[in-house]
């Protein structure tokens, strides 16, 4: 026994390593192999889009009700504030949304923690 664990000791992340990387090429072979056989329009990636959203959406409420570290110094009052004054940026151009949404959000965030 301490023969084997002498030879694989300097060995053991290397055999991690190798492992983990075939392991995710082989899926991701598998996955440009039948690529070409799904269609996105199935009832499956629309439940799957679904699905997405809403774990997005609870990430999302729950990094403003419920947050870590720094941001849950700030009052859920202030938290909320922004994320309503960020949508409303994002709803107020129709185009070029994202980048003034999210500029809003940091702008606002950053000066309460100067300010403060």
């Amino acid at each position: 026994m301490n023969a084997i664990q002498s030879a694989l000791s300097g060995w053991g992340l290397w055999i991690a390593l190798v492992g983990a990387c075939l392991g995710t090429y082989f899926c991701r072979a598998i996955g440009v192999t039948l690529s070409q056989r799904i269609n996105q329009d199935s009832e499956i990636f629309r439940w799957l889009a679904a699905v997405t959203y809403a774990m997005v959406a609870a990430l999302t409420v729950r990094l403003i009700v419920l947050p870590l570290g720094l941001m849950a110094t700030v009052p859920l009052w202030i938290r909320i504030l922004i994320c309503v004054l960020s949508i409303a940026v994002m709803m107020s151009r129709p185009t070029r949304r994202l980048v003034p949404a999210l500029l809003t959000g940091t702008i606002l965030m950053v000066s309460y923690g100067v300010i403060r």
